[in-house]
């Protein structure tokens, strides 16, 4: 099946930044009882829009009929600004104005690692406005205790004292520059020390050979979230993009779940 590809869009900030993105609206339900949520996705740290999983979930909900949105966070993608100067608290601001701005009524967040923690952060931030949550080697807490945590006594030390640290990345995009502010702010959105307060349904699919995030931290996450409909996915062989085939089905197939889709 072939789709016209959305209008890439600006959302404006109030600080003169501006968010890109793309939005498929939802097609018209039949009745009001068959209006579905929407399908908002949250990229990964360094990742962009234009991604494997957020094209292919794009195209799943294109079939569906499902309103579906992405976006670039703020340095990252086509979004302006750059992204040393981006932290984890300004990226949540940029997912709750799109989800605030451009996507209509209720959405279901789908967060990819990073994304993850940001799904988390804007659920918390809007209860009324978010109906499921799907995580996909969701990274909460990934700056303190996957970063921070791991690194050395001088990979520290230069953070502390030169501000920034510029590591090399396994999948053959730029480094990347990890900023005191970024380990300093994601200071201020730590998840997994007490329970996360959100009682909506939560799927994560996570790979048990990922090397950046333990697939021991899905199952960490599923025991903090007060929600009592919490199921975790592991994937054997997955790594950290869990991007094959079998993978997207296993995503797309939570989709049609909690849009009910799948009932029955």
């Amino acid at each position: 099946m072939t789709y016209d590809m959305p209008t890439l869009m600006f959302l404006d900030q109030p600080d003169g930044s501006k968010i890109a993105y793309h939005a498929i609206p939802r097609k018209q339900a039949a009745t009001p009882n068959d209006e579905k949520p929407g399908i908002l996705f949250l990229g990964g740290f360094m990742s962009d829009m234009t991604g494997t999983k957020a094209t292919h979930l794009e195209q799943h909900c294109v079939r569906r009929g499902l309103a579906y949105t992405r976006f670039d966070y703020s340095g990252h993608g086509q979004s302006s600004g750059r992204f040393a100067d981006g932290t984890i608290g300004q990226w949540a601001r940029n997912a709750i104005a799109i989800l605030d701005e451009v996507a209509r009524g209720p959405q279901i967040l789908v967060g990819s690692s990073m994304g993850g923690w940001i799904s988390l952060l804007t659920a918390l931030a809007r209860p009324d406005r978010v109906t499921g949550l799907i995580g996909i080697a969701a990274a909460p807490d990934f700056t303190e205790d996957l970063m921070w945590a791991q690194f050395s006594e001088d990979q520290k030390h230069t953070i502390l004292e030169k501000g920034a640290l510029v590591e090399p990345t396994e999948y053959g995009d730029d480094p990347y520059t990890i900023t005191r502010a970024l380990i300093e702010d994601g200071r201020n959105h730590l998840l997994l020390r007490d329970t996360i307060n959100l009682d909506i349904p939560v799927r994560l699919v996570q790979g048990m050979e990922d090397p950046d995030v333990p697939w021991q931290t899905a199952l960490k996450l599923a025991e903090k979230l007060s929600s009592n409909d919490v199921e975790v996915q592991l994937v054997k062989s997955g790594d950290h993009r869990l991007s094959k085939p079998a993978e997207l089905d296993a995503i797309t197939h939570h989709i049609d779940v909690l849009t009910g889709f799948a009932a029955g």
